[in-house]
C-alpha cells in the first residue's frame, strides 16, 4: 500500500510533519528517503517541533545520531556514512526503546530496521512542490496513514 500526498509550499510540508507528529507514539520508526534538497531535514525539523522539541534540529550527517527530548524522546539518524559498514550500532536499543526514530538514507541499513515502520519518500517537483509517498509496513502504520490522510 502506498499513499501519495502533494504539498505546494514549505508551509504545507511543515503542516504535514506537525500532523504526523501528533499521531506518533514511543517506538514508532519513520524512514526518510529523497534526493539532496528534497526536504528531509525540513520535514524532520517540523516533526521534532511537533514532538515538543525546542532545540535546533539539524542533520546528523557526521555524527550518525542525534537525540532530543520532547513529548517523546526523538532519535534522528542519518546513516549515509554507513553505506559500506556492517557494524552493529545498537539498533534494537534505539528502535525498541521509548523514542520515536527518524532515519534518513534508511535503505543502507535495511536489514537492521524494525519489521514494521513507516517509509516516506520525498520527491522534489519544483522549488516549492513536493510529492510524499507514504509506505506503511504493518497495521499500526496503515492506521496512522489513514488518520494522516483525513
Amino acid at each position: 500500500m502506498t499513499m501519495e500526498i502533494l504539498v505546494n509550499s514549505l508551509e504545507e510540508t511543515k503542516s504535514l510533519a506537525l500532523k504526523l507528529a501528533d499521531l506518533l507514539e514511543a517506538q514508532d520508526t519513520i524512514t526518510l528517503e529523497g534526493d539532496l534538497g528534497a526536504g528531509k531535514t525540513t520535514f524532520t525539523q517540523s516533526l521534532a517541533k511537533g514532538l515538543g522539541i525546542t532545540r535546533t534540529v539539524n542533520s546528523p550527517t557526521f555524527t550518525i545520531l542525534k537525540q532530543y527530548e520532547g513529548r517523546l524522546p526523538f532519535n534522528h539518524l542519518d546513516v549515509y556514512r554507513l553505506a559500506d559498514s556492517d557494524e552493529d550500532l545498537g539498533w534494537d536499543e534505539l528502535f525498541f526503546g521509548d523514542a520515536v526514530s527518524v532515519i534518513e538514507w534508511a535503505h543502507l541499513i535495511e536489514q537492521d530496521l524494525p519489521a514494521e515502520r513507516l517509509g516516506i519518500e520525498i520527491h522534489r517537483i519544483d522549488e516549492n512542490k513536493r510529492r510524499f509517498l507514504l509506505k506503511p509496513i504493518g497495521k499500526r502504520y496503515e492506521r496512522l496513514c489513514e488518520e494522516l490522510m483525513k
